[in-house]
């Protein structure tokens, strides 16, 4: 009756439970009850760290340790022994207005007691209330260490560090830790569903300084003690369990209250969505005056467990005093009435014992939150086995364990297992209720510390990029960061991957949020500034066989785009840009300039070296001056009609001057031979595309090939400079079509003629594909089919002996002949090749006189194209002039054919009953 309550109320901030543990730790003993079992960990530690484990106990709904010779109890307000000591506190006693757990508070503000001393710390809003319930309870007012000011309202990619932005669900806190992840680098989530385990892990990691905000529920406004700097609401109205509410405005200043750490100043806000504040509810949250409280949650902690019914009655009696009202209906009185319809259970409850019995089964909490009848049906399974008097069988709490016992899956799996794990954690510490009570803690507390590391593990993996969270630490540790480059071009900062050197441009890892990024190209090129020096040094030192260029205008330097080719003043001078960071210097980006231009002339000089020899050639004077440029200009290859002009008007001795440069006259191209390689190939079409200022350049074809497919797409003058002429559905290359020109040259085109074995040779094609190719040519292909010849057939020696006599009549000539006969005649096609002129539009011109001398065969009006109304004029190198040999006619001699325009008409065929069958046959066989 002497002992004294004080009650210590005021805002946070203010050192109230700092004050209760130092008070506690001045009795011989003490007792403790805390809203959270995350803070009752807390409070645990600290105690701990001062008198040592051996006499601090903690008891929670699923903890409990407790040493043999135990002083202070750390407990939830819920899980208060009912022991003798010196000193009892009860913390955030405003919680006894609480609609869910308020009566657990108010039943500890009217009944519990130390011998010498009892506090009870929380809001002003309590003193009305304490003064009327509790007469003699002293107040003390404790003001708060440093100042709260509103900071109206900011984006979450403006929030300052140092920030905790609240939410009031999971999918609100995931979504706002996400997005802070992507544009900050990763936040801490804490929870009141997360285990004492997993919640240290995160608090953890943002007191470090790993993370610079913290996104939570409003599990942070009861005496979590952060180093918190701003408070920021994403929302202002939360779901309490029944419906969607507005906050009080001391809800909101308790949570707001968080911010500011002893005489450090802190800030309050909104942001997302979150409407601004009143400015009322500002004011009475910075200046800490809220509505007193009046009216505490209450049930009747007398309960009679006579039978069930008394049970539920008086559990349902109203309160006696205007300070107090009945709470709303409590889980465990939800889930007493929904047992007491359940046949089976009312059949086992016989006694008050287990009426007493049934009611402590109710009290487990709901951690799972299925369902209520799911969570019913557990409970009626375990009152079955504690009723039946040997408690929950072990077997049985292995299966319920083993099946919760997995690390696997993402952070939603994981938080259900974890608060599955919690109930199993809650019955093992009942005592009585399993059969080897210590084993079955240590069991649960196991899985639940690995499940809790799991999903610690999770949640960093998703919302905390690692470098971003290293980085930034060490950042604060000292002003600059420490980066180097290795061997493979990769940039390391403080140890964490930042980018890549490719070349003499720094890539940045995208995976960089922006303020890191910045941070990280800051450091990234202190370390490179120098790495660049040397490599711009060592890429100018470099041998040409290290560089190339690509199809598409790229320079490389081994496998690393270090430049391209641009427009230049001429299509044989192309310039070039490289590809250097503006940190690099100018120096450096003027040396690979440098080095890079001089890559390219000489490899333009190289590969064009007789194109350009010729350009130099003084000996070329007046026309084959001229014509020279027209090549230099064509890079070499002209298609004979576009100069058939300037051709005309070439002497004999011109173009000799003109061949010794490797000029070849053909029948549809003028080129140089040396300029149809591979290399130049490629580097002709690059420095035309980029003359052309085309946006994406053609590809030369692979070298080696005779004829390659022609693509409609693909223009004429690509196929030009690649060194090939479209002709049907391929396209042959030029210097193996004139190959090709020299064999037609000596056929019948007017008559008619087939192709022969150098002609398929030299295209490599098939007949019916040759045939495609001489129709793009201009000529005509006429399809036939004719009886393929037969080798002669060999008579078989005669088999007999003086044993088999061959018969007189017998004659291996007329049996020869009978097996020839009864074998089907096989056929062959083939192809008439005709020149097809083109339709005249005068049906009489008179006819073009032939032209003596010139290169390859001319046609009437330039190289490659056929004279208006007849067929083309050939004149070319050979020996005789430009007329093709024959009119017609077959030609004589050995390997000759016919080349008429139909096949030969056949024979009438030998009557075989003529006498002359046999000497016929003979005959044919000759």
């Amino acid at each position: 009756m002497s002992a004294r309550i004080t009650a210590v109320l005021g805002p946070t901030n203010t050192g109230k439970t700092h004050y209760a543990i130092e008070r506690m730790l001045a009795h011989r003993t003490g007792v403790i009850g805390l809203p959270l079992r995350l803070l009752a960990r807390e409070v645990y530690d600290r105690i701990v760290k001062a008198r040592g484990p051996s006499v601090v106990a903690l008891v929670t709904g699923e903890e409990r340790i407790v040493p043999e010779r135990t002083q202070y109890w750390v407990c939830t307000t819920e899980a208060m022994p009912d022991v003798g000591a010196d000193f009892l506190a009860i913390d955030e006693i405003q919680l006894c207005a609480d609609p869910e757990r308020g009566h657990v508070f108010t039943d500890r503000l009217l009944h519990a007691r130390g011998l010498h001393e009892t506090l009870f710390l929380g809001s002003e809003t309590m003193r009305g209330a304490i003064a009327a319930l509790v007469p003699k309870a002293q107040f003390t007012r404790r003001e708060r260490f440093s100042e709260l000011k509103w900071a109206g309202s900011k984006k979450i990619s403006r929030m300052p560090p140092r920030s905790a932005i609240v939410g009031f669900s999971v999918e609100n806190v995931y979504a706002i830790a996400e997005l802070i992840r992507r544009q900050k680098g990763g936040a801490a989530v804490v929870m009141g569903a997360l285990s004492p385990r997993t919640r240290n892990a995160q608090v953890a990691m943002y007191q470090n300084g790993d993370v610079d905000y913290l996104v939570a529920t409003d599990a942070i406004g009861m005496g979590l003690n952060l180093d918190i700097e701003h408070v920021a609401f994403s929302a202002t109205a939360k779901f309490d369990g029944r419906r969607m509410r507005h906050l009080f405005p001391h809800e909101l200043g308790q949570i707001a209250g968080r911010a500011g750490r002893h005489t450090m100043d802190g800030t309050f806000g909104v942001t997302g969505e979150a409407s601004p504040l009143p400015p009322e509810v500002i004011d009475a949250v910075e200046n800490h005056r809220f509505a007193p409280i009046q009216r505490l949650q209450w049930r009747n902690p007398r309960l009679e467990f006579g039978t069930l019914p008394r049970l539920i009655q008086s559990l349902e009696e109203s309160p006696g005093d205007e300070w107090l009202t009945r709470g709303r209906e409590a889980d465990d009185l939800r889930a007493l009435k929904a047992l007491s319809e359940y046949p089976e259970v009312i059949d086992r409850v016989q006694h008050p014992n287990d009426v007493r019995l049934l009611w402590d089964v109710c009290r487990i909490p709901d951690f799972r939150s299925i369902s209520q009848t799911e969570h019913a049906t557990l409970l009626a399974r375990i009152f079955g086995f504690l009723q039946g008097g040997k408690g929950i069988p072990s077997d049985w709490l292995r299966g319920q364990i083993q099946r919760i016992d997995r690390v696997q899956g993402d952070i939603d799996a994981l938080s259900k297992r974890l608060a599955f794990i919690r109930t199993w954690t809650y019955v093992a510490q009942r005592k009585g209720w399993v059969d080897d009570e210590t084993h079955w803690r240590e069991e649960t507390r196991a899985v639940e510390d690995r499940l809790s590391d799991a999903l610690h593990g999770a949640l960093t993996q998703r919302f905390v990029d690692r470098r971003t969270s290293v980085l930034l630490r060490r950042l604060k540790q000292k002003e600059t960061l420490v980066a180097e480059v290795n061997d493979k071009g990769e940039v390391m900062v403080e140890g964490e991957f930042a980018g890549r050197l490719d070349g003499f441009r720094f890539r940045q890892d995208a995976t960089s949020s922006p303020d890191e990024a910045k941070m990280l190209a800051r450091a990234a090129y202190e370390a490179l500034r120098p790495e660049f020096s040397l490599r711009a040094d060592r890429f100018y030192n470099a041998p040409d066989t290290e560089m190339d260029f690509t199809e598409q205008g790229g320079l490389m330097w081994g496998e690393i785009a270090v430049g391209k080719l641009v427009k230049g003043s001429e299509p044989a001078k192309p310039s070039v840009e490289a590809f250097v960071d503006e940190e690099a210097g100018a120096d450096v980006a003027e040396k690979v300039k440098r080095r890079l231009q001089h890559f390219i002339d000489r490899k333009v000089a190289t590969l064009f070296e007789p194109l350009l020899a010729m350009s130099r050639d003084e000996a070329l004077t007046g026309l084959a001056r001229g014509f020279a440029f027209r090549l230099v200009e064509g890079m070499g290859i002209l298609p004979r009609e576009g100069v058939a002009n300037e051709v005309k008007e070439l002497d004999q001795d011109a173009r000799g001057a003109l061949r010794k440069h490797g000029v070849r006259f053909g029948q549809y191209t003028i080129f140089m031979q040396a300029l149809l390689k591979p290399a130049p190939t490629r580097l002709r079409l690059v420095l035309s595309a980029l003359w052309e200022g085309l946006s994406e350049f053609p590809e030369s074809p692979p070298p080696g090939l005779v004829t390659i497919p022609h693509i409609p797409e693909v223009g004429m003058q690509a196929y030009t400079l690649s060194g090939y002429r479209p002709a049907g559905s391929r396209a042959i290359r030029i210097d193996m079509l004139e190959r090709l020109a020299d064999l037609l040259r000596g056929q019948d085109s007017r008559g008619g003629f087939e192709a022969n074995p150098d002609m398929l040779s030299i295209t490599g094609m098939t007949l019916d594909q040759f045939a495609d190719l001489m129709e793009g040519l201009g000529y005509k292909a006429e399809k036939g089919e004719r009886e393929k010849a037969r080798p002669a057939v060999e008579p078989k020696a005669p088999e007999g002996g003086a044993e088999n006599p061959i018969p007189e009549d017998a004659s291996p000539i007329a049996d020869a002949e009978a097996e020839a006969a009864s074998v089907a005649p096989e056929m062959e096609v083939f192809y008439t090749f005709t020149w097809a002129p083109r339709p005249r539009h005068n049906p009489r011109p008179e006819r073009a006189p032939r032209r003596e001398g010139g290169e390859g065969n001319r046609r009437e009006g330039g190289e490659g194209k056929r004279r208006e109304g007849g067929k083309p004029e050939f004149r070319g190198d050979r020996k005789g002039g430009g007329k093709p040999k024959g009119k017609g006619k077959p030609h004589e001699g050995k390997g000759a054919r016919h080349f008429e325009a139909h096949p030969p008409k056949k024979e009438k065929p030998i009557d075989p009953d003529s006498p002359f069958a046999i000497l016929a046959a003979l005959k044919g066989k000759k």
